[in-house]
């Protein structure tokens, strides 16, 4: 199969050689798409560069946008560049090194039999590293909510180092989708689910960045709360509202 993995990047010029270095080792076979941001510290043009190197051992394409709009869009956007030309599977990866390579051969080797393979902090045998406190609390206490009030069994539904099959992308209504962040990656596992896809989880280590400024905001997190709340909510509803059709049918 043919393998894609987007890297969205702002202003990741420290981490983005050694991202697509690791990457070049450990899954030689997949292409690379760099989903840019305008970023200011040059980081689309050091990637093209990189690009365009006679030594560069894979196929690296950088997708240059205007101005930050975001990881959701940055990743919808790469998701149509790669339906359009036809690769098999496409993944998901960050450019900081929080993601490692190393976790993706297995990542993608989950696929067999399953639509949807998420690299998960939080099954037995994943773990993070060098993460203060308050972010782990803050990790697990957004995806314990996310289970209770979406009913969706994933452990991890907020983690952004997955793959797809290309034909669950291209079941899904990408042009509805416009959260952010947290909010994002747990939009596009709710929507798979509900479209019937098999997911599955594996076990990743997850390491914090080392280079650069981390994106999280208090923004990005009330989005995912409220929006969260909002689809569970209307479930619930949804739930309630086929159960008083069944009794009254019978009645």
């Amino acid at each position: 199969m043919t393998t894609l993995v987007i890297v969205p990047t702002y202003n990741e010029r420290e981490s983005i050689p050694g991202a697509l270095a690791r990457l070049a080792t450990n899954v030689p076979d997949a292409h690379v798409l760099v989903v840019d941001d305008g970023s200011p510290d040059g980081t689309g043009a050091l990637v093209e560069k990189i690009a365009a190197d006679d030594t560069a051992p894979r196929e690296i394409h950088v997708l240059h946008r205007s101005g930050k709009q975001g990881l959701g869009t940055a990743y919808v956007a790469g998701f149509r560049w790669a339906l359009e030309r036809g690769y098999d599977v496409v993944c998901e990866m960050d450019a900081d090194g929080s993601h490692r390579a190393e976790d993706l051969p297995a990542v993608l080797a989950a696929l067999d039999g399953h639509d949807l393979s998420l690299g998960s902090r939080w099954v037995p045998g994943g773990k993070v590293v060098n993460w203060p406190l308050h972010r782990e609390v803050l990790s697990r206490g957004a995806n314990t909510y996310t289970r209770i009030m979406l009913g969706m069994p994933l452990g991890d539904a907020t983690g952004g180092f997955r793959a797809y099959r290309a034909d669950l992308l291209a079941r899904l209504p990408l042009d509805e989708i416009r959260s952010q962040g947290y909010c994002f990656q747990v939009d596009m596992a709710w929507r798979s689910v509900q479209a019937g896809a098999r997911v599955v989880e594996v076990p990743i280590t997850f390491v914090e960045r080392t280079a650069g400024a981390s994106k999280m905001s208090r923004r990005i997190v009330v989005e995912a709360l409220v929006a969260v709340t909002r689809w569970g909510t209307a479930e619930r509803s949804r739930q309630l509202a086929g159960a008083f059709r069944k009794v009254l049918g019978r009645g």
